[in-house]
């Protein structure tokens, strides 16, 4: 990346940052809400919901958007991190599991071969 990228991106993520809070969002309403006297006196309803939906809900809901997406997706991390340890839990679990099913294989595998060992020295007693 180069470095007008990078310097692009770091400005990028500060505003993004800035303008995802509510105190932005407090800002932009306040800065909206100077126009409201202007639009009211026009007494014109074409510019009273212009009003409203360019200048006041654009600006406001802007950051209270950005906000809420950032609220949803810290729940959305916090729940793939749950999933994760989850299954890392689950992972070392099985690992163990198999360690132990590996010992009692190889125990088995010894019994068997000790069983096998006495038939056969039984079998050369018999002969």
């Amino acid at each position: 990346m180069s470095s007008i990228a990078k310097f692009n991106q770091k400005i990028a993520t500060k505003i993004t940052s800035f303008v995802s809070t509510m105190w932005c969002a407090y800002i932009f309403a306040a800065i909206a809400l100077i126009s409201l006297p202007a639009a009211i006196r026009s007494g014109d309803p074409i510019v009273i919901v212009a009003w409203v939906a360019q200048t006041f809900l654009q600006l406001v809901l802007l950051s209270i958007i950005m906000v809420g997406q950032d609220a949803s997706s810290k729940g959305m991390q916090q729940k793939i991190d749950e999933t994760h340890a989850a299954s890392l839990g689950e992972f070392e679990l099985a690992k163990k599991s198999q360690e132990n099913a590996n010992k009692e294989m190889a125990q088995l595998r010894e019994i068997t071969n000790e069983m096998h060992r006495l038939i056969r020295d039984i079998e050369k007693r018999n002969n």
